[in-house]
């Protein structure tokens, strides 16, 4: 336990008076020991996070796991914020062939999926966006554009005292720095960011950072899911993994109240020890179980790529549409010609084969507008998220 990581200033929301919370600016002050524990987490998630980077390196198909892991995170992320699409939505709604009632909230979850990519991009880029104020805003116009919350300002730094939970400022349960202090607490952060610190491992500096992005609050709305954004992005950005193959907002889900719990208590009595070891359990454990997916998904593959090369009579078209299933998988007969440029007796035979094959199962009771699902990839996918 250390000593309190802000003050309080109070300002004036909603007629009532509040006690909102300043952050201090980082490195913590007194300086953050790491102890033995805590440099052995940092060492198994080093050593977790290399095998990750070789699990994925030897993939011939890098672009499938980029493909899976970020809807995994988008979903995720999104699921702590009370957003309850699934994954299963998620491919259904990309298929266009099959019609969800919660369209509004898996539209949120793409636009999750379009700023991740957009700020990958930006931060590979030589003359990209730096991971600053400016990309946030940027990052924060694609997460809200035409979804709940839009009319907050996307993109837009608040101007106004926001709260998180409760029903009024004055039973709130958070109560982030007002307009003034929040813009310079976002000065302090940016700077802390691209500072040179030799005395905190990158993954303690990327959880320090990602419990200030959360008390700044720096948005109207968004900022949970900007914040867990920040920390893939960072870690591809310091050369810890690629933010397309990583997915921590599942530990975050798991324990959600711990997640919230400890954020508090950085705020009220500057536990950041307990926070360190949270988020470092959960790098460490997210990439172990992102290696095991990569693992799963790709023996998966294999044993159905061999099993139809054995087959007699297989089709090009057939071989064809299994390796672009990881990114269709969910489709019909229509898909097919289109992703294929087929005719439709050709797609009709590679939907046939693959079915035959066990590869494929078809969900609409032999219909006419047949609709096929490559279930064995979407039980891998979908453990923990629905």
């Amino acid at each position: 336990m250390g000593q309190p990581t802000g003050k309080y200033v109070i300002n004036t929301t909603a007629g009532e008076e509040v006690k909102a919370f300043v952050p201090n600016s980082l490195p913590p002050i007194p300086r953050i020991e790491a102890g033995e524990d805590i440099q052995n987490l940092i060492r198994q998630c080093e050593i977790s996070l290399s095998e990750l980077k070789i699990a994925t390196s030897m993939i011939p198909d890098k672009g499938l796991f980029a493909y899976t892991f970020v809807r995994k995170e988008a979903i995720l992320s999104s699921q702590i914020e009370n957003i309850q699409a699934t994954l299963t939505d998620l491919f259904s709604f990309e298929s266009e062939i099959i019609e969800i009632e919660n369209s509004d909230e898996v539209q949120e979850v793409c636009n999750y999926i379009d700023a991740l990519k957009y700020a990958q991009r930006q931060i590979n880029l030589s003359k990209g966006l730096p991971i600053s104020k400016r990309l946030f805003q940027e990052i924060h116009k694609r997460i809200m554009k035409g979804v709940r919350g839009s009319q907050k300002k996307p993109g837009e730094f608040r101007q106004s005292q926001n709260w998180v939970g409760g029903t009024r400022p004055g039973n709130a349960q958070y109560v982030p720095p007002p307009p003034s202090e929040m813009n310079k607490c976002l000065d302090q952060l940016e700077k802390y960011i691209h500072q040179s610190n030799q005395d905190l491992h990158p993954l303690v500096k990327i959880g320090l950072i990602h419990v200030q992005f959360e008390s700044i609050h720096p948005f109207l709305d968004g900022n949970g899911r900007l914040g867990r954004l920040l920390i893939v992005l960072l870690l591809e950005k310091w050369g810890l993994s690629t933010a397309l193959s990583f997915y921590p907002s599942l530990h975050f889900k798991r324990h959600r109240n711990k997640y919230y719990d400890l954020l508090t208590g950085v705020r009220i009595s500057g536990d950041w020890e307990a926070w360190n070891r949270f988020f470092l359990e959960a790098i460490n454990i997210s990439a172990q179980e992102a290696t095991l997916l990569a693992q799963n998904i790709f023996e998966l593959q294999q044993k159905f790529r061999i099993k139809l090369i054995n087959q007699k009579d297989i089709s090009m078209p057939t071989i064809r549409l299994f390796e672009l299933l990881p990114s269709h998988p969910i489709l019909n007969m229509n898909r097919v010609v289109e992703i294929l440029n087929v005719t439709k007796p050709t797609a009709n035979k590679a939907l046939t084969q693959l079915q035959n094959a066990n590869v494929l199962r078809e969900t609409t009771s032999g219909q006419r507008n047949r609709v096929f699902v490559y279930k064995n990839y979407l039980d891998l996918l979908t453990k923990d998220t629905g």
